[in-house]
């Protein structure tokens, strides 16, 4: 999807791609708690407007790419999707409430990195050609 978000005041198109793991790495996200996961983390993305680009859930991690609002915080997001996931498939699966007795379901961290369509290159340049003043009484502030 290559549509940009904007509302009255601002345009902007952020992408992420975040990974994170079960506690311990356990291989337990199988079978119908790999499809109950998969919905709990759309669910929560409905919920705070956050698009799914790709999403892929491992028997021990997952790897979500997604669009989200200027307004939202990456650790934020995180923060939901993990803990509503944890909390929802503890209480529905009590192998794993079982498994996790200190109901920490997934590990403590995360990985997080930025995605887009244009690279650093590609800024670099653009800024190069707003860096020369079109005469003279035109300054340009440069932050180098």
């Amino acid at each position: 999807m290559e549509t940009q978000r904007s509302n009255g005041h601002s345009v902007s198109r952020l992408t992420a791609h975040i990974v994170w793991s079960t506690k311990y790495r356990y291989s337990v996200l199988k079978g119908d708690i790999k499809v109950r996961c998969r919905s709990i983390l759309i669910q929560v993305c409905e919920l705070e407007d956050v698009i799914i680009l790709k999403g892929v859930v491992s028997k021990d991690h997952i790897h979500m790419h997604i669009e989200y609002r200027p307004s939202h915080s990456i650790s934020e997001l995180v923060k939901k999707l993990k803990g509503r996931s944890s909390r929802k498939l503890q209480q529905e699966f009590s192998e794993l409430k079982n498994r996790y007795w200190g109901r920490h379901f997934w590990t403590i961290g995360y990985g997080c990195w930025s995605t887009g369509n244009i690279t650093d290159e590609m800024v670099n340049e653009y800024l190069e050609h707003h860096r020369k003043p079109t005469d003279e009484s035109d300054s340009t502030f440069i932050i180098e």
